[in-house]
């Protein structure tokens, strides 16, 4: 466990979270920010400087746009560098980098859209050992100046990514690893339409970003501590930026990843996945059994039973 993270009394947790892991601990993220302005260095540190996992740079950028996406603008190159270690021993040597020219501006394009905030929500992981490869990678632009973005990919798929200034607990980790591996970035797709994806820039600060132009609507119900799977069912413009604005009148607060149960109400997942003409979905995870019922990830929220019933119906069987 990193040292920098801060470990929590357990909170009750609903019973959902065995889908998400076996065991659970609340963890408080601290960002850390690395210092603004100092140089970035033009090759691979020789160790990573820190005891975290992900989420540290040897420097933070003073560029434009740093403080609302991972990799603002558009850089020409990216060094990917490999730290590999363990969970309980995170890597330090290097072991080696890869460099990324004609791929660099997709891999910018994806990272700068993943949700970020200044404040990083709290984290539920699981606390299995295992290996873990520490990242980073330093993105040159064509005037000169560069950026580090730090992060890992680790056994519990648990890890922020950080610029030295916002955060993100987007898990790219494998995506990375197979850049790293391959020298071709991909943006890995989750396993199946309904499953979360990385989430989208923007769900720091609502619900769900602006512009959505559609919503694919999926329902699990567990069956012996596992859920079973769902078609989901898509709607148009319409539909989706009326969810979008009763979404966003919800109060939020930053996201604790837990929720307690409450009677009454059938024991089921439901996922809303907000597309948009360009870029990543939004997702929405709604637990009509849960208080708080409502979040992204990033925040948390609850809605009345009107709400939580008007979803229900537009869910697939």
């Amino acid at each position: 466990m990193a040292d920098g993270q801060r470990l929590q009394r357990v909170k009750p947790i609903h019973w959902i979270g065995v889908v998400v892991a076996a065991v659970l601990l609340l963890v408080a993220v601290v960002l850390v920010p690395g210092t603004a302005g100092a140089p970035v260095p033009a090759s691979c540190p020789q160790r990573w400087d820190s005891d975290r996992i992900g989420r540290w740079v040897p420097a933070a950028a003073d560029l434009d746009g740093v403080a609302d996406s991972l990799v603002p603008g558009e850089p020409v190159g990216a060094l990917i560098c490999a730290y590999p270690g363990h969970s309980t021993k995170p890597g330090r040597p290097l072991a080696g980098s890869r460099t990324l020219t004609d791929q660099a501006a997709s891999m910018a394009h994806d990272l700068g859209y993943l949700p970020v905030t200044t404040d990083p929500p709290e984290m539920v992981c699981t606390l299995v050992g295992g290996q873990v490869t520490n990242y980073l990678i330093r993105f040159a632009y064509p005037d000169g100046q560069a950026l580090w973005v730090g992060s890992a990919e680790e056994v519990n798929s648990c890890v922020m990514t950080t610029n030295g200034t916002v955060v993100s607990n987007a898990y790219v980790g494998p995506s990375i690893t197979a850049a790293y591996r391959t020298g071709t970035w991909r943006l890995l797709p989750p396993k199946g339409p309904c499953d979360p994806a990385t989430g989208r820039r923007g769900q720091g600060e609502q619900m769900v970003p602006d512009g959505a132009i559609k919503v694919l609507i999926c329902r699990q119900v567990p069956r012996n501590s596992t859920p079973s799977p769902s078609p989901g069912r898509e709607y148009g413009e319409r539909q989706a930026r009326e969810l979008a604005t009763e979404l966003n009148s919800l109060d939020a607060e930053p996201s604790r990843s837990v929720c307690e149960e409450v009677g009454g109400r059938r024991r089921e997942v439901l996922h809303l996945h907000f597309g948009y003409a360009e870029g990543p979905p939004a997702w929405v995870r709604i637990l009509p059994a849960c208080r708080p019922s409502v979040d992204n990830g990033m925040l948390m929220s609850d809605a009345n039973v009107a709400f939580l019933d008007r979803i229900g119906r537009l869910a697939p069987a």
